[in-house]
């Protein structure tokens, strides 16, 4: 087991490269650079020096030299914890990721455990009590939570709470707080906020998880060493929880690793929606202005939690399935 962690570990590193060296690619091939988009503005604006100003910015963040070089520069950099410069925001993007990665994290991880710790022992519910009253019910609601998107349900509840419930589900934090220093008030009020945009995230989640759930431990439940051990008057609960739901669990502990990215990228549409300060929205400018740096840094930590959360599934699977084995 050691050896293949060791293996897999030492494969990430010419993933990585290969995936950074074509998201760089991918940022340079649309015509012009951010400062054709910032010098645009500028214009748009009125300001007659738009194009010195572009200028004296082009020289400033090298984008007078050829892309290779900006290119092994960064990564040069990036190694040694400089991932360089904001076009946008004027800032380094060390900075501005750990302004908003927690916040991102936190809410990733509690929709991720809200999905799980719901969605499964519905599942289960359900594939034991197949065609009955309770597993119809959870069987419609899985299928709008599944075709219902997140912004939709950020949509109705903010329309709804502003106009029926008496507050504004936008945002972390209340406006006396937003930029406060951190105290047990502002914990407090974070935590009044944050189980919003955390169960519209978990919905879609939660959702699927019942309905692969149910799905799997009815074709486990339906294979012979199952009605053996029925036979042989194994308890109802063992049959089920010890032998059934570890078989059946195995897709979802590999869809388990495709969702760490989320703890990163983050909700976006969701949290354009919601104004949340994660960095969903964030990725998605830097990608539309052309910001490379920070881009790119998303990017290469979208990446590391595929090929991590990849990993650790692996290595799950292999704990929960005996007749795993790697040489």
């Amino acid at each position: 087991m050691l050896r293949y962690i060791g293996q897999r570990i030492l494969s990430m590193i010419p993933t990585l490269l290969i995936i950074v060296i074509i998201g760089f690619i991918l940022m340079e091939l649309p015509p012009g650079d951010y400062l054709t988009y910032y010098t645009m503005q500028l214009l748009a604006q009125g300001n007659e020096s738009a194009e010195a100003e572009a200028e004296a910015l082009r020289i400033r963040y090298a984008m007078d030299r050829p892309a290779y070089e900006r290119f092994i520069n960064w990564i040069v950099h990036f190694v040694q914890g400089d991932f360089g410069e904001s076009f946008a925001y004027r800032k380094p993007v060390r900075e501005l990721i750990g302004q908003n990665l927690l916040m991102t994290m936190i809410i990733s991880l509690i929709s991720l455990i809200i999905a799980w710790v719901i969605g499964i022992p519905i599942g289960v519910y359900s594939a034991t009590h197949q065609y009955s009253l309770g597993d119809h019910f959870f069987t419609l609601v899985a299928f709008v939570g599944v075709g219902v998107p997140g912004f939709l349900l950020a949509l109705v509840l903010l329309v709804a709470g502003t106009r029926w419930l008496g507050f504004v589900p936008s945002g972390l934090f209340s406006a006396q707080y937003e930029t406060a220093p951190w105290s047990l008030a502002k914990f407090i009020d974070l935590l009044k906020h944050l189980w919003i945009p955390a169960l519209i995230v978990g919905v879609t989640q939660t959702a699927g998880l019942m309905r692969t759930m149910r799905g799997n431990l009815l074709d486990v439940l339906r294979m012979s060493y199952i009605q053996t051990a029925r036979a042989k008057g194994q308890k109802e609960g063992i049959l089920i929880w010890k032998y059934g739901v570890r078989n059946a669990i195995h897709p979802l502990i590999m869809t388990l690793g495709m969702s760490l990215p989320s703890l990163v990228s983050g909700a976006t549409v969701t949290a354009i929606v919601l104004n949340l300060p994660i960095m969903g929205p964030i990725y998605l400018q830097a990608v539309r202005q052309q910001d490379v740096y920070l881009g790119g840094t998303m990017l290469i930590l979208v990446t590391v939690m595929l090929v991590i959360g990849n990993l650790l599934a692996d290595i799950l699977l292999a704990i929960v399935d005996p007749r795993v084995r790697y040489d």
